[in-house]
């Protein structure tokens, strides 16, 4: 192992000392909150934070609506662990820093992510506020989280992504929706690198090869968590169309007053997924 692989992997194992001795055990469940979705992450009782400047090497964004916090804490019966924001490749940090902080969830025990984003409704029949289970994804990001040597203590050389997208997490997904009488929609995602917001000409790309939402983030996120075995699943709120759609500029202060909108569905699909997980565990 080369001295930077092994610098990384000992940064790690420091963080999750960390969180191993102001956290406990970990966690089942994480969920990491997207662009404006961060509200979920008030919904848990006797919840434990720690800003990300508290956590070592925690990456900390700059993003607005990106609360930049881990809370710990119990949503039903179930103890959870929320990412209430994270880090984005377009901000400059290379692939291995964005996807630091999951690495160090599931290093330190969490075995199940629910992955959210706010994303730009490449699909015409979408609407800002729909909720999407996402069912695969295109990495078009110029990048690769596990570009470089292979740090073989957290997963093979070539990852299966066959199903980067847990089915079954993904139908517990469809299930809330249903308990908690919500609509949600089925499909891609596409990742882009930002931070511009695509053109009408790549929007049409996107659509042609089989995207129906796009956004700058998560997939670096799923790639790295299938690398080391997890089991994945991502919501994707879609607070805006995507550019050439609706005649009008896009702006990121729309992504957040959408998210802010739709917030109490947002919240309720992950309550009740939730408690799918927790009575899938109590079944196991």
């Amino acid at each position: 192992m080369s001295l930077e692989m092994s610098s990384y992997l000992s940064k790690l194992d420091e963080t999750v000392a960390h969180l191993r001795q102001h956290a406990g055990q970990a966690p089942h469940l994480a969920l990491v909150l997207g662009s404006g979705l961060g509200a979920f992450a008030d919904e848990l009782t006797e919840a434990k934070r720690l800003h990300y400047s508290q956590v070592p090497h925690f990456p900390t964004s700059k993003v607005s609506g990106h609360a930049g916090e881990l809370v710990i804490g119990n949503c039903g019966e179930l103890r959870v662990v929320v990412m209430s924001g994270r880090v984005h490749y377009y901000e400059g940090h290379p692939m291995s820093t964005c996807v630091f902080a999951v690495r160090a969830l599931a290093r330190w025990g969490v075995e199940q992510f629910c992955i959210t984003n706010s994303a730009g409704g490449v699909d015409t029949s979408f609407h800002p506020g729909d909720l999407m289970v996402i069912t695969d994804h295109l990495n078009l990001m110029g990048s690769h989280p596990l570009l470089g040597g292979n740090i073989d203590e957290l997963g093979v050389r070539f990852p299966d992504m066959s199903h980067a997208y847990n089915p079954q997490l993904r139908a517990l997904l469809c299930s809330a929706a249903i308990a908690a009488s919500l609509s949600v929609r089925q499909g891609v995602y596409a990742g882009l690198s930002g931070p511009s917001y695509e053109t009408p000409a790549e929007i049409r790309m996107l659509r042609a090869i089989g995207a129906n939402a796009v956004g700058m983030s998560t997939v670096p996120e799923v790639i790295a968590l299938n690398h080391m075995k997890r089991k994945v699943c991502g919501v994707s709120c879609i607070t805006n169309m995507a550019a050439g759609i609706l005649e009008q500029p896009l702006d990121h202060s729309e992504v957040k007053e959408t998210a802010e909108r739709v917030k109490d569905d947002f919240i309720s699909l992950l309550r009740h997924f939730v408690a799918l997980v927790a009575k899938q565990g109590s079944r196991a």
